[in-house]
């Protein structure tokens, strides 16, 4: 009788012990579930916002913002607000991620803007986001005017048209400069200032690299140590 008790004790236990280990093991998991659900995030809607409340609403979630150059025209959403949104609205994400977001030039407009004096790139950008086209880039290559600036277009600033045609300096024949290494570099601030020393420069792609912040130059052509004259085209991948 007593060998029975001392038995059934036992069994009672490992009973015990198994049911105590048991529910240690499903909180472990439902643990591990909840906190690999809070690092993820629901895109939220950024349509019609502009573009600091949707960098105040993203920072609050984790979520970076990334602004497309290029504005689109649009009749029906003002100028400066948000057209569209990458990824959607309702997307469950990773925090950390970039949402990227074009934003609206507005209506329109058949009004030739001032141009004399920009950059290549600055030009491109406010004939596109005035809705014209651009008809074609002439060339010179002359002392006289900064390397890569707009010297004459037409039609001339303030002027009714829907194409603009531009005439860009490429500066004096035989100027080169040696490409700096730019691995590891912001890669807007480097665009920047290769445009003003006459340089097309592109974003050709952004690629997500584990530790990089977003933005930084992971690849570059050509690479650091080339010879490049004003004019030529230099090609950035960024992280992101």
């Amino acid at each position: 009788m007593a060998f029975t008790t001392r038995v059934w004790g036992a069994g009672k236990r490992l009973l015990l012990a198994g049911g105590l280990l048991l529910t240690y093991v499903l909180f472990a998991v439902v643990a591990m579930r909840i906190a690999l659900k809070t690092r993820d995030v629901v895109v939220p809607p950024l349509g019609g916002r502009t573009v600091n409340e949707a960098s105040s609403v993203l920072g609050q979630m984790g979520l970076n913002l990334k602004v497309e150059e290029a504005r689109r025209v649009d009749a029906t959403v003002p100028a400066g607000k948000i057209i569209s949104q990458d990824p959607q609205a309702g997307v469950r994400t990773r925090r950390e991620r970039s949402v990227k977001v074009w934003v609206s030039a507005g209506p329109r407009s058949n009004i030739v803007p001032a141009l004399l004096g920009e950059s290549e790139r600055t030009a491109q950008l406010r004939v596109q986001q005035d809705g014209l086209q651009l008809a074609n880039i002439a060339e010179i290559r002359s002392a006289d005017y900064p390397a890569g600036t707009v010297v004459a277009q037409t039609p001339a600033a303030k002027s009714s048209g829907s194409q603009v045609a531009l005439l860009v300096n490429r500066g004096e024949y035989g100027a080169t400069y040696v490409m700096p290494d730019l691995i590891g570099v912001n890669g807007d601030r480097a665009a920047d200032l290769l445009r003003t020393r006459g340089f097309r420069v592109s974003v050709v792609g952004d690629h997500p690299y584990p530790g990089v912040p977003a933005g930084i130059v992971l690849r570059q052509s050509p690479q650091g140590g080339f010879q490049v004259a004003p004019g030529e085209t230099i090609s950035l991948e960024v992280s992101r």
